[in-house]
């Protein structure tokens, strides 16, 4: 059994919720400067420019890439052979939250209640979703997420004759009705199948999917590359005023369902697609 203090966990979540909010993953800007290579809207062009200057500056670790530092998500998939001594848990997590926020002077998003709308003042509690898993190593990722892309997603409960023509149609609908209001380009996770539950997480998963790799299924593969093809059709452009690049990519993720249904889920991320992971 190995013996992991929660200080680790701590620092780990602390160092992340800074270095996301300023630094993007190599494939988001690889994709950004491919986008603007085949943009040929002048203001398309100039938007997607002056985002790769927006990420440019947040390198240089004093603003962050976009106000909206986001609700701090956090996965954590613990070895079942990981004993965690030192704490709690959860409460390590939030610590590291409150203090990568804190230290970072990152924005605090988070009320305490969803309708009387106090803040909480150090952007805690965190969404963490746990996973046990083999081995004695814990896997964390960090992703915080602006409200201004969550807000424009969604989830159905088809019926299995809805068929992948339902699928599609869903996904390209909740993109064209989103429009400027999650800042695109944007990147699209969908789920599909599991509980109703369950394809929104996996929604919210295929968002941390690179998008320089296909889907290891090739049927998804080819999905994934149709509704990009069909969403950039669109002409919502960056920032809603026109152009090629609605979408910087769309990324799919699956789980068994029942025989009596198909449920399917988007959740969207503006062009800040923020995250970060570790072992530990």
């Amino acid at each position: 059994m190995r013996v992991i203090d929660v200080k680790e966990i701590s620092n780990a979540i602390a160092e992340m919720a800074v270095r996301t909010n300023h630094f993007l993953t190599a494939d988001v800007k690889k994709c950004i400067s491919q986008c603007r290579l085949n943009e040929d809207w002048p203001v398309a062009g100039d938007i997607l420019d002056k985002i790769s200057r927006n990420i440019e500056i947040a390198e240089e670790g004093v603003y962050p890439l976009c106000q909206d530092t986001g609700l701090a998500c956090v996965f954590i998939e613990a070895g079942q052979e990981v004993c965690f001594a030192g704490g709690s848990l959860t409460e390590a997590v939030n610590e590291g939250v409150r203090r990568g926020y804190s230290e970072g002077f990152l924005r605090k998003s988070v009320v305490a209640d969803p309708l009387r709308r106090v803040n909480t003042g150090d952007n805690t509690p965190a969404h963490i979703t746990y996973e046990i898993v083999p081995g004695d190593k814990v896997k964390i990722t960090f992703a915080p997420k602006g409200f201004g892309s969550e807000n424009m997603s969604r989830i159905c409960m088809l019926p299995p004759s809805a068929g992948v023509e339902g699928v599609r149609d869903f996904v390209i609908t909740t993109v064209s009705e989103a429009g400027a209001n999650p800042c695109p380009p944007v990147v699209v996770g969908v789920g599909i199948g599991g509980t109703f539950d369950k394809v929104a997480l996996l929604a919210k998963k295929a968002l941390l999917l690179p998008l320089d790799k296909p889907n290891e299924d090739p049927y998804y593969a080819a999905l994934e590359e149709e509704l990009l093809e069909k969403i950039n059709r669109l002409g919502t452009g960056p920032q809603g005023l026109g152009g090629k690049t609605t979408a910087l990519g769309v990324k799919i993720m699956t789980w068994p369902t029942h025989i009596a249904g198909l449920p399917v889920a988007v959740n969207i991320n503006c062009h800040v697609s923020r995250h970060a992971q570790i072992i530990l």
